[in-house]
């Protein structure tokens, strides 16, 4: 991207005369041309600051507005959300960003090839909406794979971890907290007095605003489902360790009056019966298959194992 990227709109558009000023604060070279405008301090400080969030504030004749698009670029994860700071006049707009915006790119093709803007608030509102159309795949993408999870937790042969659920949540939190401030922005942009913001911006700005409110709601949903997603995961896990524990208190009841008739027929003092008699052995482990034989039909009775309890 070119530190400096100038635009005027020409004798063939209603707004004769408009520029469109923008920055990349990443070189030198943009940050020197941006003090060249003459701005005044307070918005100078507010385009070059290194942390934004989505805001609109007015100054002067002006509008201050920062806006988020999702990070496209290579290597990069889209919630890392981009930030781009815009100064809006009657004359044009003058933006800035630090980090490289694919949403500028589609704007700037639109008006290399003859699709000008007639007035600032109409530029803004392309970009508003071009950010948007960037975003839609983002959420689309996380949408499929709440969709994903879902589903293997319906088939119950899926393999869902934490790990890739507690990622999609990250994802969709991290994208959520910029679109409501971004709708908010965006709508305290449609309300401003300014007179060149016309009725059909105002028209547009709350189109802009209203898919960046659909999105934050779709976001909302991810979250939510996400919740749902992992409140089956423990169901199942306490489900698995229930089951778990049942087995071993089955064992352990079979067990115990198996231990206590062995117990005392072990016990190394006088008088234990069958001691002079060869089939007493034979005798007891009987006893034994009978009792336990007995405590499984038991179990299977009051539902413990093999049948549910009625």
């Amino acid at each position: 991207m070119e530190a400096v990227i100038t635009w005027d709109s020409g004798p063939q558009a209603e707004g004769a005369g408009l520029f469109w000023h923008h920055y990349d604060l990443a070189q030198e070279a943009g940050r020197a041309a941006l003090e060249q405008e003459g701005l005044e301090p307070l918005v100078f400080s507010a385009l070059t600051a290194p942390e934004t969030r989505p805001r609109c504030a007015t100054h002067g004749d002006g509008v201050l507005i920062n806006l988020r698009g999702v990070n496209l670029n290579p290597g990069a994860e889209p919630e890392d959300m981009v930030s781009l700071r815009l100064w809006v006049t009657a004359a044009g707009v003058i933006s800035a960003q630090f980090r490289p915006l694919r949403a500028l790119g589609d704007v700037r093709a639109g008006l290399a090839h003859g699709a000008l803007p007639d007035g600032p608030a109409e530029l803004v509102v392309r970009i508003a909406l071009r950010l948007a159309d960037r975003a839609e795949p983002v959420v689309a993408d996380l949408n499929e794979a709440i969709d994903g999870l879902e589903d293997a937790m319906e088939d119950g042969g899926g393999q869902v971890t934490r790990a890739d659920l507690s990622q999609l949540r990250r994802r969709a939190v991290q994208l959520r907290r910029y679109f409501f401030p971004q709708r908010d922005a965006l709508s305290t942009f449609e309300i401003e007095d300014a007179v060149w913001i016309r009725p059909h911006d105002r028209l547009r700005l709350r189109e802009a605003t209203e898919r960046v409110t659909r999105l934050g709601e779709e976001l909302d949903a991810i979250r939510d489902r996400a919740q749902i997603v992992q409140e089956q995961i423990m169901d199942a896990r306490a489900e698995r360790m229930n089951r778990q524990m049942l087995v071993l208190s089955v064992a352990a009841a079979l067990f115990l009056p198996l231990g206590l008739i062995t117990g005392l027929l072990g016990v190394n003092v006088g008088g234990i019966p069958g001691t002079e008699t060869q089939w007493a052995f034979w005798v007891v482990c009987v006893i034994l298959v009978v009792v336990s034989a007995g405590q499984l039909w038991a179990f299977w009775w009051i539902g413990l194992i093999g049948r549910r309890k009625d």
